[in-house]
């Protein structure tokens, strides 16, 4: 490397950390690095072997069928020793010699690849097949260095072609994408396969073949290998859509249509794309390189909004197909490396190290304004790898006190006496008794290469190709004879050499300043941690004010929407009704217009921030009339307006009517009915205080909004607070509150059926003493004893606690997540609903003062507690476990929001049911 060239990435490290880390401490955490390893290993080996996997939390190992099922995940599971094959070049790798031999002779000795079990097609490629291949690649270059395994003819080699061939069968369909699962004795589709009849696969299950079906014909000679895993290939590039030239998610292996339309970089593609390159890498075929820059070029102007990686459906590639991305796509930074787009990967890997320090890993998935969106992190390797690269091209220490943090957060959150365990729950530091092969197979390896020497090495590693498991395969692969006897299908369109990029990328030129690096990463670390430095007050002379203000913008201005437009800023409309703002500043028609966007976002979030320093805890809505009594509370999302409910002793109680018109944005028309009743609107429409004012001005004493987006609910959706209208809302004396659809819903089917239905709203749910104090008590309320009546009081229904969004900005990116009420505003002073404050602790019961002063109540212990599913539903249906039903309590009529309940009390399990599926 040139001197000067040194000098510069030196300088642009020392500016990005203020110094460099020492020789002695990057030694110091590469030796952790094999300290953690041997930590794994060893267990894996002692409270595991021959099983696939460590159970670390157990202490002892995963038999697929001995353990309950996990559906999809124990597919990669095939009584083969899946742990240590997938280790068997790490240990190389971390100079293990004497360990990797005593390996190899266990797995020659110990493991058959015939066993009567379905495994999945992807995962043993790249585990198994790749960890054989690997394992090979290492035993003949020890061989060769004349020191150790003089005594290897090969075996493993035999063994992956062995594999190879029982995973042949699931090629055998008319497209020549492979079927998604193979028995490994009896192949599919026959009788005893139990397997074979499955339609679908991924588009990264079929096209990620081809580097270890490759490097197996290669090795052995045999072409079937590589014609069979280029022929998927060459499949999916015909399947390509042909205007945004992306690929679906999921597709028919016969009919070739595509069952998912939606595209990405993350599960479900990822290694799709990350093999068209390295197949280019290693077995030198211009076809692969060609056919990856047409889908690059399409990823990079479709799906990637720098730092973020957005989900689009492949016929409207404009249009986003989810707000959320998952951790699987943390390895693109690092082929963006190796491909040599160096700036969009330092950007996308800065955003994902935020996420990082933020839940201390990347979760399974997580929201564009980085809340989690699916908590689990089964110690994925992705972001390890992308640091890795990234260190290799920039030589910029960043990376590794990235990497000590990867490192620091392993050893405090995951590590456990018998090895590393999966992170059930990134936010409360929950485990999970797995620890996955690839841990070993791939996080210690790019680990120990980001802080290790060259001399550290027992070989150049610049001679080998990483497959998606980390494997290595010798580059030599390309000039072995069956190079050029293979060929995928050439068409005259893809002979463009406008689709060829053949240069490295210019350092000089691309870190033309020495703080280039931080200036990329400065504002992606401010978008997280919503750090973002004030704007200057005033612009420099000439340049004029900016041309829209945060707290003028409506969303319904089209001349608002085209300055946004001009400014680099673009609206994404989200499911549950809001809107998030997007900046790109290279996006915006001139730098001036740049600059005014981000001066717009940023004082939008001023705006929000202000807002949110006002935010209200929720509230409470409780039927108190015949036949619940009290029973059932329901989650409500405050106004900022209006009474204060904390500030009230009794609330407000009344019954409930549904205004006309229900949106309540023009003057009501059944005042008659509205005076001296709370009434009910729907969301949309006007502003919140808009509907406020109409239905005071006919009489009400409060109101609830109910929204209007089918299927939401608060134990599934950020709670929201209303907020004004951008002007005094000191004229609104009554309190309004909101409710999502399926409470909501819960209240009109009560009004359809029982027509009179009685409501208390309140800071929190009272206890049925307090709600009919001065009032005799329903009989069926005094029938039972007084330990009933205080299990009933306990039973009221919990209050979930709210998430939020986070509103964030910076220079290069900025998204700000704002409520979308066509043709209402939507600033943070003048959106319709803003969320509460985020409580990552479990929800709070909302209990009374009686029950809190209670010893009894406070001493019952952890099982006798009423979960969230039990205190979703009528008590009654509770208490009936422990006592007959008092005669008088029922109504004939009550079941079918009895059933509503029940439905309400599935969605909330079949939620949390999904939230511990499997990405």
């Amino acid at each position: 490397m040139p001197a000067a060239l040194f000098l510069l990435m030196l300088l642009g490290a020392l500016c990005s950390l203020g110094q460099a880390m020492s020789r002695e401490e990057r030694h110091r955490l590469r030796n952790q690095v094999v300290e953690m390893f041997d930590h794994a290993y060893q267990n894996y080996m002692d409270h595991a072997y021959p099983a696939d996997e460590l159970m670390p939390l157990t202490c002892r190992g995963r038999v697929r069928g001995l353990e309950p099922s996990r559906g999809d995940v124990d597919d990669a599971l095939g009584k083969f020793s899946l742990t240590l094959i997938d280790t068997l070049d790490t240990l190389v790798l971390l100079n293990k010699t004497t360990e990797f031999e005593a390996a190899v002779r266990r797995v020659l000795s110990d493991v058959r690849l015939d066993n009567d079990i379905v495994v999945s097609v992807f995962e043993t490629n790249i585990r198994v097949l790749g960890g054989l291949l690997g394992g090979h690649s290492m035993a003949v270059m020890l061989k060769d260095g004349g020191q150790h395994m003089q005594w290897y003819q090969d075996e493993l080699l035999h063994m992956a072609k062995e594999l190879g061939f029982r995973l042949l069968p699931a090629f055998n369909t008319s497209s020549g994408l492979p079927y998604p699962r193979v028995n490994l004795k009896f192949g599919v589709r026959g009788p005893e396969s139990r397997t074979g009849t499955e339609t679908d696969t991924c588009t990264a299950c079929a096209g990620t073949m081809i580097l270890e079906f490759a490097a197996l014909s290669r090795f052995t000679g045999d072409p079937v290998f590589e014609i069979h895993a280029r022929r998927a290939l060459d499949f999916l590039w015909e399947k390509r859509q042909r205007n945004s030239n992306l690929v679906g998610t999921t597709i028919n292996i016969h009919s070739g249509e595509w069952v998912r339309r939606d595209s990405g970089v993350g599960a479900g593609i990822d290694s799709y794309y990350e093999y068209l390159l390295k197949a280019y890498i290693l077995l030198g075929d211009d076809l692969f390189l060609e056919r990856f820059n047409i889908h690059y070029a399409s990823i990079m102007k479709y799906i990637s909004q720098p730092p973020l990686l957005l989900d689009v459906h492949i016929h409207k590639p404009l249009l986003p197909a989810r707000t959320w991305m998952d951790s699987l796509l943390a390895f693109f930074p690092g082929l963006q490396v190796l491909k040599g787009d160096i700036r969009p990967a330092i950007e996308t890997h800065e955003m994902l190290y935020q996420v990082t320090k933020k839940h201390n890993f990347l979760p399974e998935a997580f929201t564009t304004d980085f809340r989690v969106h699916w908590a689990q992190h089964p110690l994925r390797p992705e972001f390890a790898e992308s640091t890795y690269f990234l260190y290799k091209a920039t030589g910029d220490p960043y990376y590794l006190e990235a990497g000590r943090t990867i490192l620091d957060n392993l050893n405090r959150f995951a590590r456990v006496p018998c090895g590393f365990a999966a992170m059930k729950d990134v936010r409360t530091g929950s485990h999970e008794d797995r620890m996955d092969s690839f841990f070993l197979a791939e996080m210690f390896k790019y680990l120990f290469l980001l802080f290790a020497d060259a001399v550290d090495l027992p070989f150049d590693v610049e001679d080998y190709v990483f497959t998606t498991e980390a494997h290595l395969l010798p580059l030599s692969l390309s000039m072995t004879p069956h190079a050029s006897s293979v060929r995928s299908n050439r068409t005259s369109e893809e002979l463009d050499d406008s689709n060829f990029d053949w240069t490295c990328p210019n350092t000089r030129l691309l870190f033309p300043d020495p703080a280039f690096p931080r200036n990329l990463r400065d504002p992606i670390r401010s978008a997280v941690d919503k750090s973002c430095p004030r704007p200057p007050p005033f612009r420099e002379p000439g340049m004029g004010r900016p041309p829209l203000r945060a707290q003028d913008f409506m969303a319904n201005n089209p001349e608002h929407l085209e300055l946004l437009r001009r400014m680099g800023v673009s609206l994404i409309h989200l499911k549950d009704g809001r809107v998030q703002l997007v900046q790109h500043a290279t996006q915006a028609v001139s730098a001036i217009a740049a600059e005014d966007g981000v001066r717009f976002m940023q004082e939008m979030m001023e705006l929000s921030s202000q807002q949110q320093k006002e935010q209200l805890p929720p509230r409470a809505i409780q039927i108190v009339s015949h036949p619940f009594f009290g029973r059932v509370v329901l989650t409500a999302g405050p106004g900022q307006f209006g009474i204060d409910l904390s500030k009230s002793s009794t609330g407000v109680r009344g019954f409930v009517t549904v205004a006309e018109p229900y949106s309540g944005c023009t003057e009501i028309t059944n005042a008659e009915y509205i005076r001296g009743h709370i009434a009910l609107l729907q969301r949309g429409q006007c502003m919140f205080a808009e509907k406020a004012r109409h239905i005071q001005k006919a009489g009400a004493i409060g109101g609830i909004v109910i929204d209007d987006n089918e299927g939401s609910s608060s134990d599934t959706a950020p709670l929201f607070q209303m907020a004004g209208d951008g002007r005094s809302t000191d004229d609104i004396t009554m309190p309004l509150l909101f409710l999502f659809h399926k409470e909501g819903n819960i209240l009109l089917e009560a009004l359809k059926e029982y027509r009179e239905v009685e409501v208390l709203l309140s800071d929190k749910a009272r206890d049925r003493a307090t709600i009919f104090k001065g009032k005799p008590l329903p009989g069926s309320l005094t029938g039972g004893s007084a330990d009933v009546q205080e299990a009933e009081t306990a039973c009221l229904t919990e209050a979930t606690t709210p998430t939020s969004f986070e509103p964030i900005g910076q220079s290069q990116m900025s998204t700000l997540e704002l409520d979308e009420l066509a043709p209402e505003q939507v600033t943070p002073s003048q959106e319709e609903v803003s969320p509460v404050e985020e409580d990552t602790s479990p929800a709070e019961e909302v209990r009374s003062p009686e029950e809190e002063a209670s010893p009894a109540e406070d001493a019952r212990p952890p099982e006798e507690e009423a979960t969230g599913a039990d205190l979703a539903r009528p008590e009654e249906e509770r208490d009936s476990e422990d006592r007959e039903e008092p005669e008088g309590d029922t109504d004939s009529s009550s079941q079918s929001v009895d059933e509503l309940l029940a439905d309400w009390r599935e969605d909330l399990e079949a939620f949390q049911q999904m939230e511990k599926d499997e990405l």
